[in-house]
C-alpha cells in the first residue's frame, strides 16, 4: 500500500506539472466554452447535470459502486481537478476523512479559500455519530433526507451561477423544476411512510447511512456498522445489531448496493429475518439501470422499504 501510494504520488505531481504548463487553464475559455466541473462522487454528479444540463461537462471522481469514503485518486483525476472551473464535494467528513479528497486538491494547486471549490451540504443541520470516541464527527449521509438535497441542489445553483453569471436563467429554471421534483417525492414519502404501523418502521441497513432518512420520515434505524471503514461485520457489531432486531421485532433488513452482502446475509440466518431488498447509499445505480439519477434512487429506496416493511 506504501509502494502504491508513492507511486501514485510521483504519477500526479508528474501530471500536474504537464498540466501547470499548459498556456490557458480556464476550461471555460477553451474547447466547448462549457463549466469544466469535478464532483466527488455519483450523486452529486447526477445533481450538477440536471442543474447545469448542457452549459457543464462533470468529471466524477468516485466510481459508480464504489466507497466515497476511501478513495484512492488516479492521475486522470489530477489532470481533471487541476483543470477543473468547479469542483464539488460532499463535506460533512465523507470525503475529508480519509484524507484523500485534501490531498488532491493540494495536488492539484486547489483551496476553498481561492479557488471555485463547493460545499453542497453547506447549511444541512448535522446528525452525530453515536460510536464511542467519535461523537463530534458528523454523520456524512445528508442527502438520504430529500430536503437536505434540495438544499444540496439550491446550492448547486447558486454556485453556477456565480461562475457562470451569463446563464443565471438556464441554471435557475432547472433548479427549481429540480426541486419541485424532490419536494413532490419527500411529500409523497412522508404520507407513505406513515400507512405502515409504527411497530413496524424500523430500518435495518449495513451501514448506519439511515439517520437522516429516519429523522426525515419517523422512522427508527439500525445498523451493523455506523460508518464504512476497515472494522466492519466484527462478531460484536453482529451480535448487538442481532439484539436490536430480535427486541424490537423488526419484520424486514435491508442491504445497501456498495457493500458487501455478507454481514447482512449472516444476520439474516442468525435471526430468521428476511433480506427484503438492495438500497442505494453512497452510490447511484449505473446508467440506464435501476436507481441511476438521484430522483430514481430515493424513490427506489423508498418504495424498496415500504414494501419489505409492510409484508
Amino acid at each position: 500500500m506504501k509502494f502504491k501510494n508513492v507511486l501514485l504520488s510521483i504519477l500526479c505531481i508528474f501530471v500536474f506539472a504537464l498540466t501547470a504548463c499548459s498556456s490557458n487553464t480556464n476550461g471555460k475559455e477553451e474547447g466547448s466554452g462549457k463549466l469544466k466541473v469535478v464532483t466527488t462522487y455519483s450523486i452529486i454528479y447526477d445533481m450538477v447535470k440536471q442543474i447545469g444540463g448542457d452549459k457543464v461537462e462533470i468529471h466524477s471522481l468516485v466510481p459508480i459502486g464504489a466507497n466515497p469514503h476511501e478513495y484512492d485518486p488516479l492521475p486522470k483525476d489530477v489532470m481533471k481537478m487541476t483543470d477543473a472551473d468547479m469542483v464539488f464535494y460532499n463535506g460533512l467528513n465523507l470525503e475529508e476523512g480519509g484524507a484523500w479528497f485534501k490531498k488532491l486538491l493540494k495536488t492539484a494547486n486547489k483551496s476553498e479559500k481561492d479557488a471555485p471549490v463547493y460545499k453542497v451540504s453547506e447549511g444541512v443541520e448535522a446528525i452525530y455519530l453515536e460510536t464511542k470516541g467519535l461523537e463530534k464527527e458528523p454523520d456524512p449521509h445528508a442527502w438520504m433526507n430529500i430536503k437536505n438535497g434540495m438544499v444540496y441542489a439550491e446550492n448547486v445553483k447558486k454556485a453556477l451561477i456565480k461562475e457562470d453569471p451569463k446563464n443565471k436563467e438556464f441554471y435557475t429554471k432547472n433548479a427549481d423544476k429540480y426541486v419541485a421534483d424532490l419536494q413532490k417525492l419527500h411529500d409523497e414519502t412522508v404520507n407513505r411512510m406513515h400507512q405502515i404501523p409504527e411497530e413496524k418502521r424500523f430500518l435495518i441497513s449495513s451501514e448506519g447511512a439511515f439517520k437522516y432518512f429516519g429523522k426525515a420520515y419517523d422512522m427508527k434505524t439500525g445498523y451493523i456498522w455506523e460508518i464504512n471503514s476497515e472494522n466492519q461485520g466484527t462478531p460484536d457489531q453482529i451480535r448487538d445489531v442481532v439484539s436490536v432486531i430480535q427486541t424490537n421485532k423488526v419484520p424486514a433488513l435491508f442491504v445497501e448496493t456498495s457493500v458487501d452482502r455478507r454481514s447482512m446475509e449472516t444476520v439474516s440466518k442468525e435471526t430468521n429475518v428476511p433480506i427484503a431488498g438492495t438500497i442505494f447509499t453512497d452510490s447511484l445505480g449505473k446508467s440506464g439501470e435501476d436507481g441511476d439519477t438521484y430522483l430514481k434512487m430515493m424513490k427506489w429506496n423508498i418504495d424498496t422499504i415500504i414494501n419489505g416493511l409492510q409484508k
